[in-house]
C-alpha cells in the first residue's frame, strides 16, 4: 500500500515549505488537532474498510503540513502521530514488509545511483502490497501489509484470484511480496492518473463478497522473493518459471542515472498494463530477511511528477466582469505543480463558490486540467476558524449595471473600459486596463466617455503620465471618434454581432422588435430580447447624445 511505505519521508515535500502560520497559540491548537483527527479518519477508513477518501499524493503532502505546524508550534504537547495505528492484523508476515525511501529530486537520485552497484529498475506498481506463503508447492497465507509486522488474513480471497496461483512446483517454504492491482488496458498514467485502481483492489479485498468479474480484473506484480536466491538474475529467472513473468519483464539492470530517467519517463508515458506512480530502483543484493528494516537501504522509490498539490488558501477575492459576471479567485501559498508555480485559482462562478463555502486557511488540492490550466480538484479539509468573506451582491451586478464608477462598482466599471479599448471594441493602440486606472484614480473618468474630451494637457496631470504618454494616449483618443457605427456598438456591449447596413443608425436599431431582430441569422428569441433591452438602457441614452455630439457616425 503505497500510503504506508512513504510516511517516514512524506515530510521532505519541496512543495511544502512554507512560512508558519501566524496563529495564536489557541488557534495553533485548534488546527493542529483538526487536521491530526481528519488524518486519524484517513487512515481509519483505509486500513479498516478499504476506503481511500483522499489521493495518496494529498494524504502524503497532508502529513507533511501537520509535521510543519507541530514544527510551527511545538510547545504544544501534540499526541504523537500513529498513521498505522489502525493498519495492523492477526497475522504476522514471516518477512517483514519493509517500505520504501522517497527520493525527492534528481539530485538525490544521482547520489543514491552512484553509492551503490548492482542496480535495477522496477515500475513502482499503483497497488495494495501482500505476503505470500507457500508450503511444499501449495499456497498456506495471504496477508495483507498492515503496518508491516503484521496484517489481515486474505488467505479466503487470494484463493479466489486467478492471478495467484494455488501451487507452485517449488519445494519447500517459499515467501513471495508483491502489489495486487487492478488491470487496466493500455494505461498510460501522465495522461489518466491512477484513476482510483488501487482502491477498487483495496474495496474489493475488503468486501464481504468478492465478485468474479472483480477477481478476475485483480493482477499481482511480485516484487521480492525474501527467502529466493540471493542474485537478481536467479531470482527473476526462477520467478518467471513459477509463472509470475511480470517481474522479469518489468525488473531491468540499470546503469546510470540517464537510463532511470529515460525509463521512469517510459513508464510514466506510454500504455502499461496497471497504474504505477514512480519507479523503484534496487540493489540486486539485500541482506538476509530476518534483518530487514521498516526502510531498507537497497531500495527506494523515485515518484512521478505530483499530479495534484495541496495549497492552503490565503484569500477569497472577486473579479466582477464586463458584464456583471462574479468569478471568484482563490489566492493561495505558492505551491508548485509539474515546474509550475501557482498562486491564483478560478473557481468560474459564485454559485460554484457558495456551494463549496471555501474560506481563508482552508486546505484544498490543485490539479492541472489538460496538463496546463489549474483547476480546484477538491477541498481537503477547512479550517477550524471559519474567517468571514466579503462577498459582492449579484442583485447589484448585471449587463446593465456600472456605466459610472459609483461606489461598489470600480471592477465592472473598469471591465467596461478595458473591453471598449481591446481588440473587440475600438482596438485603441496603448490603451489598456493600466492606463484606464491611472485616469480613474486621477478622478479623470466620471462615466464611461469621459476620456473623449481629455487633451494632452489634462494627460499630463496623471500621476506617471509624461509628455511622450500623454500625447500617444491623446492620439489613441483621437482615433475612437472615426470608429464605425459596428466597432462602437461591439466596445459599447451589444450582445450580439448584427449586421449593418449603409442605413442603420442608433434610432433605426433602438426601433426594432424582439420580432425583428430574430430575423437576423443566429438571432433567437432570448438574444433578441437582450439586443431589444441594449438599446433601452437609460443610461447609454446618455452616452449616446454625448457620442452624437463628438460627431461618431451612426449616433
Amino acid at each position: 500500500m503505497q500510503r504506508l511505505i512513504a510516511l517516514s519521508l512524506c515530510l521532505v515535500s519541496p512543495f511544502l515549505a512554507a512560512a508558519c502560520p501566524d496563529w495564536s497559540s489557541v488557534r495553533a491548537q485548534q488546527e493542529v488537532l483538526h487536521l491530526q483527527q481528519q488524518l486519524d479518519r484517513w487512515d481509519e477508513a483505509y486500513h479498516q474498510r478499504g476506503l481511500s477518501l483522499v489521493d495518496d499524493e494529498i494524504y502524503d503532502q497532508s502529513r507533511a503540513r501537520l509535521a510543519d505546524w507541530q514544527r510551527c508550534f511545538p510547545a504544544r504537547g501534540y499526541p504523537a502521530a500513529v498513521p498505522l495505528a489502525h493498519a495492523g492484523g492477526p497475522l504476522p508476515h514471516p518477512v517483514r514488509q519493509t517500505g520504501l525511501a522517497k527520493l525527492t529530486d534528481e539530485r538525490a537520485v544521482r547520489d543514491w545511483i552512484a553509492r551503490r552497484t548492482d542496480l535495477w529498475i522496477q515500475p513502482k506498481v499503483d497497488g495494495v502490497a501482500v505476503s505470500l506463503v507457500y508450503r511444499d508447492g501449495r499456497l498456506q497465507q495471504a496477508i495483507s501489509r498492515g503496518d508491516g509486522r503484521s496484517g489481515q488474513d486474505w488467505t479466503a480471497r487470494a484463493r479466489q484470484l486467478p492471478a495467484i496461483p494455488q501451487q507452485l512446483a517449488e519445494p519447500g517454504e517459499v515467501i513471495l511480496q508483491g502489489e495486487l492491482y487492478w488491470r487496466l488496458e493500455r494505461h498510460v498514467q501522465a495522461e489518466a492518473g491512477s484513476g482510483g485502481a488501487r482502491s477498487r483492489v483495496a474495496g474489493a479485498m475488503a468486501s464481504e463478497r468478492l465478485e468474479a468479474g472483480s477477481a478476475a480484473r485483480i493482477g499481482l506484480f511480485v516484487w521480492d522473493w525474501p527467502n529466493g536466491p540471493q542474485a537478481m538474475p536467479a531470482r527473476l529467472e526462477r520467478l518467471a518459471t513459477l509463472g509470475f513473468a511480470d517481474s522479469q519483464r518489468f525488473t531491468l539492470r540499470l546503469q546510470d542515472f540517464a537510463q532511470a530517467s529515460r525509463l521512469r519517463e517510459r513508464w510514466y508515458r506510454q500504455p502499461l498494463p496497471f497504474a504505477t506512480d514512480g519507479v523503484v530502483l534496487r540493489q540486486g543484493q539485500r541482506p538476509p530477511a530476518e534483518r530487514w528494516q521498516a526502510e531498507p537501504h537497497w531500495a527506494a522509490a523515485w515518484k512521478y511528477p505530483l499530479r495534484s498539490a495541496l495549497a492552503q488558501v490565503r484569500a477569497v477575492e472577486f473579479r466582477i466582469g464586463r458584464s456583471g459576471r462574479i468569478t471568484p479567485l482563490l489566492q493561495l501559498d505558492p505551491v508548485q505543480l509539474d515546474g509550475r508555480r501557482i498562486r491564483t485559482l478560478g473557481l468560474g462562478s459564485l454559485r460554484r463558490w457558495q456551494a463549496l463555502d471555501i474560506r481563508p486557511g482552508d486546505q484544498i488540492s490543485v490539479v492541472l486540467a489538460g496538463q496546463t490550466i489549474p483547476q480546484l480538484g477538491a477541498v481537503v479539509w477547512r479550517a477550524r476558524e471559519r474567517a468571514a468573506v466579503s462577498v459582492p451582491d449579484p442583485a447589484l451586478h448585471h449587463a446593465h449595471s456600472c456605466w459610472r464608477p459609483t461606489p461598489g462598482c470600480r471592477q465592472q466599471f473598469l471591465a467596461r473600459l478595458a473591453w471598449l479599448s481591446g481588440r473587440q471594441g475600438l482596438d485603441l493602440p496603448g490603451i489598456g486596463a493600466g492606463s484606464w486606472r491611472a485616469l480613474l484614480d486621477a478622478g479623470l473618468l466620471p462615466d464611461l466617455l469621459a476620456w473623449l474630451e481629455l487633451d494632452t494637457a489634462a494627460l499630463q496631470q496623471v500621476p506617471g503620465v509624461g509628455v511622450e504618454r500623454a500625447q500617444a494616449m491623446a492620439r489613441s483618443f483621437a482615433l475612437a471618434r472615426n470608429r464605425s457605427l459596428a466597432l462602437w456598438l461591439q466596445a459599447l456591449g451589444l450582445p450580439a454581432s448584427v449586421p449593418l447596413d449603409d442605413a442603420s443608425d442608433w434610432n433605426a436599431l433602438a426601433a426594432r422588435s424582439a420580432e425583428q431582430w430574430q430575423t437576423g441569422s443566429g438571432i433567437g428569441p432570448i438574444r433578441a430580447r437582450q439586443l431589444q433591452a441594449f438599446f433601452a438602457v437609460e443610461e447609454l441614452q446618455a452616452l449616446r447624445d454625448r457620442l452624437r455630439t463628438a460627431g461618431v457616425a451612426g449616433f
